[in-house]
């Protein structure tokens, strides 16, 4: 389907509530949405494309067309698009990563030494499993703290062949593992240990807990001190696992808090913050590709539903750092989930609020953590070549600049970014020839032609095409590019850098006209700024060197006959004090007057020497 055929389509939805489902040309399912009313929703996409992000504009490029299943409600829309998302898992959908799932903590029984580990399904295989939980990782931390509140092994030896073969690990003396490969100690001793770990991961921590601190006690009426010391640490290892193992369960837990980052250009994270008891107990967070989104509402919405679909405990209370359009469905969805009321809250003030920060800047402490320079780059120049309708990132950009004071030395300078940074070893400057007087576009017609037809030439300074051309100016500048590409049988797309009142890059305009604007994202606004100023900043600079250049002309003026005119006719024509000085007097005479000429001849010459 054509734009308007699709633009026409949508016009015609009914105002109801339901889900959308946008296709490319392969029938492949690129985006599934809801909407409280189809026809509202699915028009916003086919209209006024220069206020979507870029993201959204390449998405919208994509659709060939689009399907809607109508609902009920919007509760019924809520849930139809999660089972869509789930089984179509959407290229331009918000997506969780996969491998989070909903992992288990396995104990291989039937060994004589058993041990624990991660699994993500349950298996027919004689072992014991205890779950789901929340997250992968947050699931090692609880078989990691079960360890060393308990100080079983974690090394790779085999019990019982290990037994006493080698000396005990670093672990052993670092007082994080009873040392069970020494030979002095039995298998009850392990089993023991073992069965409280079974206990604790049961939910038994109160009875594991009365265990230790009696044995605890009873040590420090013995005056086994060091012991009762070491049955202390074990006790508070416990209490605290108790509270972890609590949370990353689900089950128990009184609020969560969550946070989110949307980055400009790369990475955005999302982060949930699980308290018990008014305790800080754990923090789960999940960096995704930045959203096509263009309200937080939304991707906060898409997150939420994710994170806490399918799981059947739920905290009794999500503090969220804004307010969700959808709430009343999202309420009624977890609470049937968890068979109990669930509360979604947006804290304005307060301890609460407090909450709400304190987890969003774990999301931007998490981004910047875990997003490489090298990364935002990349991103940025992705989003750029999408937002320009490119066929892939601008790798090697080039800029263009004129700089002129009248006549007199009018250059032009040629500034490179590669990957989003400048390379200063390809810059170029030109000195513009044979022109009557300032004129931006034939100065911009000339440096182009002399680059791109080095270029052509094979010239190893030009050799390299870029894949964008940036130039100072307006749509005219560009048109002037775009004709000297066409004259040399090249294509490479051309776009002119608008500037606002303050002489900065606002928007970036095609040849036709089509402004772009470019504030919406920082990072693209700063990048192209940045690559203008430079430009202009290049271009300046050699400007002045020229002048300087040509104010050590000012020998001439000591010449009988040589004024200001004249000094300037001959340097334009000379192009340096140098070439005078070698001229002959037949030479200087077809620039200015023969007595003139003889007496700047005279004047380099004193004792007569003829110059050829």
């Amino acid at each position: 389907m054509t734009f308007d055929e699709l633009k026409e389509k949508a016009h015609a939805l009914p105002l109801k509530p339901g889900v959308y489902i946008m296709q490319d040309k392969k029938n492949t399912v690129i985006y599934v949405g809801k909407a409280k009313a189809l026809k509202n929703r699915v028009s916003q996409y086919f209209a006024n494309l220069a206020a979507h992000t870029e993201k959204t504009r390449a998405m919208v490029s994509q659709i060939d067309h689009f399907d809607v299943i109508v609902a009920d409600s919007e509760f019924e829309a809520l849930v139809l698009e999660n089972s869509l998302i789930k089984r179509h898992q959407p290229r331009y959908n918000i997506l969780l990563k996969d491998d989070k799932g909903y992992p288990y903590i396995r104990l291989t029984v039937k060994e004589e030494y058993p041990k624990f580990s991660l699994a993500n399904k349950v298996a027919e295989d004689g072992a014991r499993y205890f779950g789901p939980y929340g997250s992968r990782g947050n699931t090692q931390n609880i078989i990691d703290a079960l360890r060393i509140a308990l100080k079983l092994p974690s090394c790779n030896r085999k019990f019982p062949r290990d037994i006493g073969k080698e000396r005990p690990c670093l672990n052993y003396h670092m007082g994080q593992c009873d040392g069970y490969c020494r030979p002095d100690m039995d298998q009850n001793r392990y089993r023991e240990t073992i069965d409280q770990a079974v206990r604790l991961l049961e939910g038994k921590f109160q009875e594991v807990g009365d265990e230790l601190k009696a044995e605890m006690e009873q040590a420090a009426e013995e005056l086994r001190f060091e012991k009762a010391a070491e049955l202390r640490d074990r006790y508070k290892a416990i209490e605290l696992l108790g509270k972890r193992q609590k949370v990353v369960a689900g089950s128990l837990a009184d609020t969560d808090v969550v946070g989110f980052y949307k980055g400009e250009a790369t990475r955005s994270c999302f982060v949930v913050l699980h308290f018990v008891e008014g305790e800080l107990a754990a923090k789960d967070w999940d960096l995704i590709d930045t959203p096509m989104e263009e309200d937080t509402a939304d991707i906060l919405s898409a997150l939420v539903r994710q994170y806490y679909g399918g799981r059947g405990n739920l905290p009794r209370q999500i503090l969220l750092p804004c307010e969700l359009e959808d709430e009343v469905p999202l309420t009624r969805m977890f609470s049937e989930a968890a068979g109990r009321k669930v509360e979604l809250v947006t804290p304005q003030r307060g301890a609460k609020m407090d909450l709400i920060r304190l987890a969003n800047t774990n999301a931007v402490e998490e981004v910047e953590r875990w997003t490489t320079r090298e990364e935002r780059q990349n991103k940025l120049l992705e989003l750029l070549g999408a937002m320009l309708g490119l066929e892939g990132p601008p790798r090697r950009m080039e800029s263009y600049d004129i700089s002129n004071q009248g006549a007199d030395d009018i250059v032009a300078s040629m500034v490179v970014y590669v990957n989003g940074k400048p390379l200063k070893r390809d810059y170029r400057r030109f000195k513009l020839r044979n022109m009557d007087g300032p004129d931006d576009y034939a100065s911009m017609d000339q440096v182009l032609r002399r680059r791109f037809q080095r270029y052509l030439d094979g010239d190893e300074k030009f050799s390299d095409k870029p894949d964008l051309l940036l130039i100072d100016g307006g749509e005219t500048h560009a048109k002037v590019a775009v004709g000297v590409l066409q004259d040399l049988g090249l294509t490479i797309p051309v776009f002119g850098m608008v500037k606002d009142d303050r002489h900065r890059t606002r928007a970036l305009v095609t040849p036709d006209g089509r402004e772009i604007g470019i504030q919406g994202n920082q990072a693209i606004f700063s990048l192209i700024g940045q690559i203008q100023e430079e430009t202009h900043r290049f271009a300046i600079e050699f400007h002045r060197q020229q002048q300087n250049q040509r104010m050590k002309g000012s020998v001439l003026d000591g010449i009988p006959g040589v004024g200001e005119k004249r000094r300037a006719d001959l340097l334009k024509h000379f192009r340096s004090v140098k070439k005078i000085r070698e001229a002959t007097q037949a030479q200087l005479a077809e620039v200015v007057p023969k007595n003139t000429a003889q007496a700047v001849y005279d004047y380099f010459h004193p004792k007569g020497e003829e110059t050829t």
